[in-house]
């Protein structure tokens, strides 16, 4: 049984502030919407079978490299600790760590899906009964502080895996490793994950699998928006477009017009041309030492990493400088 459960009051992500951000991204010349707003329960699920195709190596590929190595990423991170993941997600991996960390340890899982939160609390809960679990449904780009049960005062580690990272611009990404060195104090580390670049042929198949779920996922938004804040559009009106833009070393995500149309939220009109997209992702990805210098950059200095065989994925072990 969970040694304690306690939810801790922080601002949680609601309507509104999806609606706000829906709102100010159609009103971009690229129209855009924050790929945080994928995961609503239906998002989630739909993920979690795109982990599981043959074209996308990501989620395996980090696993591999977690589930040999983590016994050496503890040790260097030392016990115990307070492992506060962010955008946690099903948490498949975190029982990775979980394994090798003693009963004094403490895990905070952090996501804006209250329902998925809530069934990957109570799984963990249930597969480590020693350790104990909190779940905080919230955005961790929002945080003011780590939101760490009262008196703990544990050596603090962010676990931040799945080449999230990627899904910010290099100077967002800069930003948000910044705030994140000052949420978590001199004494702090973090475990990240982060996607390599490879051949386009790879990447690109990995976000167009032949199955159709990252469409789904993709095309999933638009449905979130009919459903959450009544937007008027039209059902087949767009499709899923993802390609890797070399230049920029970033796979992009696209939701195209496919005629002229019109959409409505909240009594105001978004006019989108034939061929015009919503630019809904993008996925950075970076050689080790591109990242270590970004990481070097916000205030972090380089412990280890790791990879894989074919170098397709690289985990790091930050410290605060």
């Amino acid at each position: 049984m969970q040694t304690e459960s306690r939810k801790i009051p922080v601002d949680i992500v609601d309507s509104e502030d999806f609606r706000l951000d829906v709102c100010a991204g159609l009103r971009q010349r690229q129209r855009s919407i924050p790929p945080k707003y994928f995961y609503d329960a239906q998002g989630s699920a739909l993920f979690d079978q795109i982990c599981e195709t043959a074209e996308y190596y990501l989620t395996r590929t980090e696993t591999t490299i977690l589930d040999e190595h983590s016994a050496e990423m503890v040790g260097l991170i030392g016990q115990p600790c307070a492992l506060v993941e962010f955008g946690c997600g099903s948490a498949v991996k975190t029982p990775l760590l979980l394994r090798h960390l003693d009963s004094s340890s403490v895990c905070v899982l952090i996501d804006i899906c209250k329902p998925q939160l809530e069934q990957t609390e109570a799984r963990l809960a249930a597969q480590f009964p020693n350790i104990k679990i909190l779940a905080v449904c919230a955005d961790y780009t929002q945080l003011q502080a780590l939101p760490l049960p009262i008196s703990c005062d544990l050596r603090p580690v962010i676990f931040f895996p799945g080449s999230t990272i990627g899904n910010y611009t290099p100077e967002e990404a800069q930003h948000l490793l910044r705030k994140a060195a000052k949420l978590i104090g001199p004494n702090g580390s973090m475990l990240i994950g982060v996607d390599c670049k490879k051949n386009p042929t790879v990447l690109n198949a990995a976000y167009n699998d032949k199955a159709g779920l990252t469409k789904a996922f993709n095309l999933n938004l638009l449905a979130r928006m009919e459903r959450e804040l009544g937007a008027e559009i039209e059902p087949d009106g767009f499709t899923h477009y993802a390609y890797y833009n070399p230049a920029l070393g970033r796979v992009e995500m696209h939701l195209v017009s496919r005629f002229d149309q019109v959409i409505r939220i909240s009594g105001e009109e978004f006019w989108i041309g034939e061929g015009e997209s919503m630019h809904t992702e993008n996925s950075y990805k970076y050689w080790p030492d591109e990242f270590q210098d970004l990481a070097k950059s916000a205030g972090w200095d380089i412990e280890m990493f790791w990879t894989d065989a074919d170098k397709f994925f690289s985990i790091h072990l930050l410290r605060v400088s």
